[in-house]
């Protein structure tokens, strides 16, 4: 049996498709900084000396890693709707989006920090640093310039997985596609370009992050040389 591709019934929807995306865009960007803040201070108490805050640190990323994101979206979604909070679609898909990348943000975090040496930070207390400055400095940005790669994965990985928020009726583009194609009785031709749109957004969010990277460590590299120069 010979399929024979039709691509114009699908491509009319365009605009369908175009909203779409833009949700897309709405649910992954948000939850990208605000999880990264999120899982940064999670990192913080799981790696601090008080021992009640790093247990539930811990047990909260143990919980949310461990646990699909589709049973995460549900329970969030009709979890609130149970106990009497009334959330939009989109606020509980954002929400639950947050909540996951947050947990993995700190774990790559925490890595990135425990890579710094301990005598770099006894050396900025040395210097007179604060204790915010120091861990700004020497702590917070060295370690994210290391683990970067890791987060820029993370957080692609994160707007692809925000397809799952379909399923509580969010109109991403996973969900036009479901609906275009019934519609349009052309699911292949419909996902296909769905796929497209998919790879196109995650090259765009990389090269995001990458100006991102080059704006926030470049600058670094360049005064760290200069020091080691003179």
């Amino acid at each position: 049996m010979q399929y024979e591709f039709d691509f114009a019934s699908v491509l009319a929807n365009w605009p369908q498709f175009l909203e779409g995306a833009w949700m897309t865009i709405l649910l992954s960007f948000p939850a990208t900084v605000i999880g990264f803040v999120g899982g940064t201070l999670l990192a913080i108490g799981r790696r601090g000396d008080t021992r009640w805050l790093a247990k539930a640190c811990g047990a909260y990323v143990e919980v949310l890693r461990n646990t699909p994101l589709l049973v995460q979206v549900f329970l969030v979604f009709f979890g609130l709707a149970s106990l009497g909070f009334k959330v939009s679609a989109f606020a509980a898909a954002l929400l639950t989006l947050v909540i996951n990348v947050a947990a993995y943000t700190c774990e790559i975090m925490r890595a990135g920090m425990d890579s710094i040496h301990k005598g770099q930070i006894e050396a900025a207390e040395c210097l007179g640093l604060t204790r915010r400055q120091v861990y700004w400095h020497v702590v917070l940005r060295p370690a994210m310039e290391k683990v970067y790669p890791a987060l820029t994965s993370q957080f692609v990985l994160l707007m692809l997985a925000s397809s799952i928020t379909s399923q509580i009726s969010v109109e991403e583009l996973t969900a036009v596609a479901a609906r275009v194609q019934s519609e349009t009785f052309r699911p292949f031709e419909a996902y296909i370009l769905v796929a497209v749109a998919y790879l196109a957004l995650s090259l765009l969010m990389r090269l995001g992050l990458w100006v991102f990277g080059q704006i926030m460590f470049t600058r670094r590299r360049k005064l760290g040389k200069l020091g080691s120069a003179k």
